[in-house]
């Protein structure tokens, strides 16, 4: 393997447990001590569909992640990828990671029945809105110009297509 590719992998799971393991995995922890409160445990409807929204989540989540790493960068902003990433989730949203770190935040506050984890995942609601809108966008428009602009007048930020978007290119 070369030096990108390992840089790149190395990169991608540093940051993989830094920002979404903190955001969605240790901070919904403090909040829920991962206790279930049901009388019946994981029976309950609920119960269950907290925990499908959490494994969705994960799996959306590592598949971003990977397609990443396999470009040769990461999320980061200080290691970006040479292209755009426009494969797999990418292809019908423009924020799957940040929806699936959402679907595994409002999975805990289902599977562990928490109102401050719901309230927790307003606020990162709030706060990746504005990080998108703020930072995000203007710098992958920057970073990738009339690759991005295609993309995103192609491809919703929040609202995935049922249909994936083929680029031109």
């Amino acid at each position: 393997m070369d030096r990108v590719r390992v840089r790149a992998w190395v990169g991608t799971l540093v940051f993989l447990v830094l920002t979404p393991g903190v955001v969605a995995g240790l901070v919904p922890r403090l909040i829920t001590g991962w206790r279930i409160p049901w009388a019946g445990g994981w029976v309950s409807p609920v119960a269950i569909v907290g925990g499908i929204a959490v494994l969705s989540g994960i799996v959306v989540l590592l598949d971003a992640f990977v397609r990443f790493a396999r470009a040769d960068g990461t999320p980061a902003p200080p290691m970006p990828t040479a292209h755009l990433v426009v494969v797999g989730p990418y292809r019908h949203v423009r924020n799957p990671m940040y929806l699936a770190v959402l679907s595994i935040i409002l999975g805990q506050a289902l599977l562990f029945r928490s109102g401050g984890t719901l309230f927790y995942a307003g606020l990162v609601l709030l706060a990746v809105a504005l990080f998108v809108r703020g930072y995000e966008e203007p710098t992958l428009e920057e970073q990738y110009g009339d690759e991005y602009r295609e993309y995103r007048g192609n491809v919703r930020g929040w609202i995935p297509r049922l249909r994936p978007w083929n680029s031109a290119s």
